[in-house]
């Protein structure tokens, strides 16, 4: 952003010099021309003047030769002519002379006006000499644009040093905005992110800035508070309904039992029944309280192998399938950059919740001598997680529900793993998909999200002391 607001005020500042200093340039440059002609026909008229007292009034021409002196000393060259084109004075110099001289000559005596040619580095004026009616000659007066060109040059140089200086100052000025604006906003960029990443704690500065950056800052910082008091006070009532209820239920239960000790066959078989729902309504509980968890905690990421996760999760529930008689397997790894070395970028604890979660629905609902798999794999910028059963399947229906609490009705738990899961997933930044499993059962597909480059390449990298092998 500071990249943006820079070059934007630096382009505004540009576009007005050009428009400033472009036109002032071409005005200026037309200014003096126009001066520099105007001086050599100025001079030119002073010439023709002193000529005329010799040519008409048929005084002494020392005047005239002492103006032509004068004119030589100053760089220019001038010759007088009389009507028939004879060259009368004239200085050293003989640019005044010539096919272009001759032709404004007798333009000039024709018309009795003067007549002005410029053009290979010169510019020539002839100034008829005499009454207006019957000119008796003509005087030539050829200068040099080089001085033209030289202060024209100088304009530009002036000009030029003026815009690079407006553009340095432009620039300066804009790096200086695009700071005072862009510096707080990324405050509050970062104190976002650690908000997301559960500092909740964290507040953005209010006192730089222009106001409506402090403005945005002061909002961010009540919402934050809003947000820690609200998940605090969340936590709070977790902790104080998990000691509320477990306790009454475990006290309940030590009755029933006790109780059982004492009853005939019939009463027993009652409380055997009651003491079944107890245990149902505490796996219950425990649901609830495993969903409030997930929903109100605010996950700090950090990478995940998730191969070792799967293998470790995998070899924990091998014991419960086999004792149902279902196959669990899970993909091997397929080297350094298959999927032994796949890494996500989750809270801590929450990959093996979602796997605990997903492997205990598809073992209970995998048939006798039935399979559940479960594979990971790389998908472009996420890792994919894959767990796959051949139970019943849901229907399209349950299946659209299932993330809700209690959505599946006919599940044999509690009905909240799902939830949990969907939860956990979404609070780091991926997705869950259920789809119908080919040929029967059930396929839930998780996209979980890969650490920043930065991150994983630290990650990877062999801790000091050991030794990677490649097979």
């Amino acid at each position: 952003m500071n990249r943006r607001i820079a070059l934007s005020v630096l382009a505004l500042v540009a576009v007005l010099l050009a428009l400033a200093v472009l036109p002032l340039g071409r005005l200026l440059d037309q200014r003096e021309q126009t001066s520099f002609r105007d001086s050599a026909e100025a001079t030119g008229r002073t010439l023709a003047s002193s000529a005329e007292e010799n040519l008409s009034d048929h005084k002494s021409a020392a005047p005239t030769l002492r103006l032509l002196a004068a004119t030589q000393s100053d760089g220019d060259c001038a010759t007088v002519y009389d009507g028939t084109g004879r060259v009368l004075f004239r200085t050293s110099c003989g640019t005044a002379q010539g096919t272009t001289a001759q032709d404004l000559v007798r333009a000039a005596v024709a018309d009795a006006q003067a007549h002005t040619h410029q053009g290979d580095g010169l510019i020539t004026v002839a100034t008829p000499i005499g009454d207006a009616d019957e000119p008796v000659g003509a005087a030539v007066l050829t200068r040099s644009l080089d001085p033209l060109h030289d202060r024209i040059a100088a304009v530009q140089g002036w000009l030029a040093a003026i815009a690079v200086g407006g553009l340095l100052a432009g620039a300066l000025l804009s790096v200086a905005l695009a700071r005072w604006v862009g510096r707080p906003l990324h405050e509050v960029d970062r104190a976002a992110q650690r908000l997301g990443d559960g500092h909740l704690e964290v507040r953005a500065p209010v006192r730089a800035g222009p106001p409506e950056v402090r403005r945005l800052a002061a909002t961010f910082n009540t919402m934050a508070a809003r947000t820690e008091a609200l998940v605090h006070g969340h936590r709070t009532v977790i902790a104080d309904v998990s000691h509320q209820l477990r306790t009454p239920l475990a006290a309940l239960r030590l009755r029933l039992d006790l109780l059982g000790g004492e009853a005939d066959a019939g009463t027993a078989q009652e409380l055997a029944g009651a003491q079944e729902e107890i245990a149902r309504l505490s796996r219950l509980v425990d649901g609830l309280l495993a969903v409030a968890r997930a929903e109100s905690a605010v996950p700090r990421p950090t990478p995940v192998r998730v191969a070792d996760l799967v293998a470790e999760r995998v070899d924990a529930w091998e014991p419960v399938a086999s004792e149902r008689r279902v196959t669990l397997t899970a993909d091997s790894p397929d080297g350094p950059d298959g999927p032994a070395d796949l890494l996500a970028f989750l809270g801590p604890g929450d990959l093996e919740q979602v796997l605990d979660n997903l492997i205990a629905n598809a073992v209970d609902a995998a048939r006798e001598g039935g399979r559940v798999r479960v594979r990971a794999r790389p998908a472009g910028a996420t890792v994919q997680l894959v767990v796959t059963d051949d139970g019943p399947g849901m229907s399209p229906a349950a299946r659209a529900a299932a993330f809700r609490r209690f959505g599946n009705p006919h599940a044999k738990g509690s009905g909240l793993g799902l939830a949990i899961v969907h939860r956990l997933v979404t609070a780091n930044g991926g997705t869950a998909r259920l789809q119908e499993t080919p040929g029967g059962g059930l396929t839930v597909t998780l996209e979980l999200p890969a650490p920043p480059r930065r991150v994983a390449q630290v990650s990877r990298a062999p801790q000091p002391g050991t030794r990677r092998t490649d097979p």
